[in-house]
């Protein structure tokens, strides 16, 4: 076995240090996954906030088409994948619908339908606060030809109440994971550049300067960072995968765009971390005392 590679300035153990990182990351990452998919879990709930706009009887087609172009130039409507959030339905459809659901035919007693055109204005999330959805009912009630604006408060309170909740559980549980991956990390290069600290006084001794022996540790730990991101991010990506083929409706929670994000973070902080701890543990031996190191 080559001695020299037991001394060389920056080789500190890459097994343990990689393993330590890479684990630390992926709780990190399978958190962040979760947290993604929990997001879009919540805008497909939100999605179902709904506001029914009842209109009058008797109205002409080119009254209706012109109530229907108003509501879709709302801001406050969903807009997805160039869908406009806004589905007119006739009295025609309500009644079918009504059979269907109920299986009573109110044409064998009544000779009109008493069921109205409506339309269905599914409600962006950002306006879906119990206060902002009164201001638009009240403002939908004022357009001319509009008989009743109505939608369901308890549901919208419901959904904000639990959401709120949720997301504060989650921010609890984040400050957590953070702190202790951190803490985790840290001491792991620590132990890992403990085994150094004899020949980082000894370079100190032949005039070495600090630039100069915190540099290979520094590049180390950095390379380090960025291999444990890369690894962490593909085995997520792999478990991702493997879920979404292997359940149903699993693909529906997906949003890759905040997952290549959240990979890129890994990157991001595998390295910044592991630079930081480095620098952190190299300085403390820099500036031990002989009798400290022992």
């Amino acid at each position: 076995m080559n001695p020299r590679k037991k001394t060389r300035l920056g080789r500190f153990k890459f097994i343990s240090v990689l393993f330590s990182t890479t684990l630390s990351l992926f709780i990190v990452g399978l958190f962040g996954v979760i947290v993604i998919q929990a997001k879009t879990l919540t805008s497909l709930i939100r999605e179902n906030i709904e506001i029914q706009v009842f209109l009058n009887k008797n109205l002409s087609a080119a009254q209706i088409t012109r109530i229907g172009n108003l509501l879709e130039s709302k801001p406050y409507v969903l807009s997805k994948e160039e869908n406009i959030g806004v589905k007119f339905i006739s009295q025609d459809e309500a009644a079918q619908v009504f059979l269907q659901d109920t299986g009573e035919d109110f044409a064998q007693f009544l000779d009109d339908n008493p069921l109205r055109d409506s339309y269905t204005i599914a409600i962006a999330e950002a306006y879906q606060t119990s206060e902002q959805i009164l201001e638009i009912v009240a403002e939908i009630q004022q357009i001319d030809g509009v008989f009743e604006v109505t939608y369901m408060a308890d549901l919208v309170d419901s959904i904000n109440q639990n959401l709120t909740k949720v997301a504060i559980v989650m921010g609890g549980f984040i400050l957590i994971l953070i702190f202790t991956v951190v803490m985790l990390i840290n001491n792991t290069i620590k132990l890992a550049l403990f085994s150094q600290r004899f020949l980082i006084r000894s370079m100190q001794l032949v005039g070495a300067t600090r630039g100069f022996i915190r540099k290979p540790f520094l590049l180390r730990a950095f390379f380090f960072g960025i291999l444990a991101g890369l690894i962490a991010s593909a085995l997520l990506f792999l478990i991702i995968e493997y879920t979404k083929a292997n359940i149903d409706g699993f693909a529906l929670l997906q949003n890759y765009t905040l997952l290549y994000y959240l990979f890129g973070g890994l990157v991001i902080i595998g390295a910044m971390l592991s630079l930081f701890s480095t620098l952190q543990a190299v300085n403390k031996y820099l500036n031990m005392s002989l009798d400290e190191l022992y």
